[in-house]
Formats: structure tokens, C-alpha cells, sequence
């Protein structure tokens, strides 16, 4: 039987059937994680590919025992792209993928209102060193350590645009391996691609700090829509 005949013919039998489905919407992204984290909130950041260098972010919550978005907003990854995170490497430019907690938030502009989580505030003497020599190896130093160069560290006052609001992310951060890369951060958008970090809108970075709840263990999964660092393998 010709292909178009047998389309026909397996049609009527599905409307004899009444089993011709209604298009139903896409369940909510969340579902289709390994592990969101056992919280409350959810933030995904995905790109469409594992070289892309933009994508979508957005962010999610419980709410009687589903999941429903609250925001979105376009989102910059790095320059080279994004790479399994266990596998990343520092100076790379690339953003690494995986599932991660978002310990505190800081800027250089004040909090803005209804900010309940931990808000460090940026001045002068506030440096993310990533000298891998430096017993504070991905950590905030302020005043900068002693064992940390300048060189090898971010001074974070540099960087009024995008450092204004930011929300660390934790890729590295519990038990930092030195070399897989340091100061990975969710912030305001620069001019193009990040060296590694997430970005997104300014108006988008407000809405994010003013929804967070540290008491909901909020986490952020980083991914590409497929491929071996797709989303739904965190």
C-alpha cells in the first residue's frame, strides 16, 4: 500500500478509535533532570549546543507538588562554550555544565529590595582569587591574600557592569580541585560572551535576587538541550 494510502487509512481507524491524541503541552523542563537537588527552586541554564555561546535561562519553584516556571530571560555562556564540568579546565573560557548549589549572592550596587539571601557587598579591596598556588583558591579575599597574586586573581571592583548583582555558583567551590577553574558566577551581562560564567539581562539578574529563598536550597543545572552535556543528565 502507498504510504500516503496507509497514512489515511491509519487515521480513520484512529478516529473510529477515538484515539487520536489532543496536542498536549510540554511537561515542565524540571521533570526531565536526574536530580534537581532535593530543593525548592530550581534555576536551568541551557544552551541549544555545547558551542553555543547563548541560550535561555530560567527559574523554577514547588508549588503543591509541581513544578512552575516564575521567570526567563536570555542567558551568555562562555566564549569556547560549554564542557562537562569534571572535566574543565581553567582559562579555558568555557562554562561548565552540571548541577550546582549557589552558596551567596554579592554586587557592587546595594541588594535590591526583598533580597533574602546571603549579599556580600563589592568594594575596593574585594578580589575572587584563582592563583592556584594560594591556600584561598577560589574564594572571595578581601583584603587579597598575601599568598594570592594580583595576576592570577579577579579585583572585582573592575568590573562595575557585570559585577553589579551576582549570585556565585558552587562548580568547584565545596572542595576545590586547583586548575579545574575559579570565580564561576550567574551576573549581569557584558558586552558578548562570558570567560566561563552564566549571564543574563540586568532586570532579569533583580528578578532572580529577589526570588531566591536560601530556606527553598535553591540550585542551578547548566546544560546544552542534548549531547553529552545535556541537562537531563543533572
Amino acid at each position: 500500500m502507498r504510504p500516503g494510502v496507509v497514512a489515511l487509512a491509519s487515521a480513520s481507524l484512529l478516529l473510529v478509535l477515538g484515539a487520536v491524541p489532543a496536542h498536549s503541552a510540554e511537561p515542565p523542563l524540571p521533570l526531565s533532570l536526574a536530580d534537581t537537588g532535593g530543593g525548592g527552586q530550581l534555576v536551568l541554564a541551557r544552551a541549544p549546543r555545547a558551542n553555543s555561546t547563548a541560550g535561555t535561562l530560567s527559574w523554577w519553584e514547588r508549588r503543591g507538588g509541581r513544578w512552575v516556571k516564575a521567570g526567563s530571560a536570555a542567558a551568555r555562556f562562555g566564549a569556547k562554550g560549554l564542557v562537562e564540568g569534571g572535566a574543565r579546565k581553567q582559562g579555558s573560557f568555557t562554562t561548565p555544565t552540571g548541577l550546582y548549589d549557589l552558596p551567596y549572592a554579592f554586587g557592587i550596587k546595594a541588594a535590591p529590595g526583598r533580597t533574602r539571601a546571603k549579599y556580600r557587598r563589592v568594594n575596593g579591596s574585594s578580589w575572587w582569587c584563582e592563583d592556584t598556588r594560594s591556600r584561598v583558591y577560589n574564594r572571595w579575599s578581601e583584603p587579597l591574600a598575601g599568598d594570592c597574586r594580583a595576576s592570577e586573581s579577579e579585583r572585582m571592583i573592575s568590573y562595575p557592569t557585570q559585577y553589579a548583582y551576582g549570585f556565585v555558583i558552587g562548580f568547584n567551590y565545596a572542595k576545590p580541585v586547583k586548575g579545574r577553574g575559579a570565580g564561576i558566577f550567574l551576573h549581569v551581562n557584558g558586552r558578548g560572551a562570558t570567560a566561563g560564567c552564566v549571564s543574563v539581562p540586568v532586570d532579569a539578574m533583580r528578578r532572580i535576587l529577589a526570588w531566591v529563598d536560601p530556606g527553598r536550597r535553591p540550585h542551578i543545572a547548566i546544560g546544552t538541550a542534548g549531547g553529552a552535556t545535556a541537562i537531563s543528565r543533572y
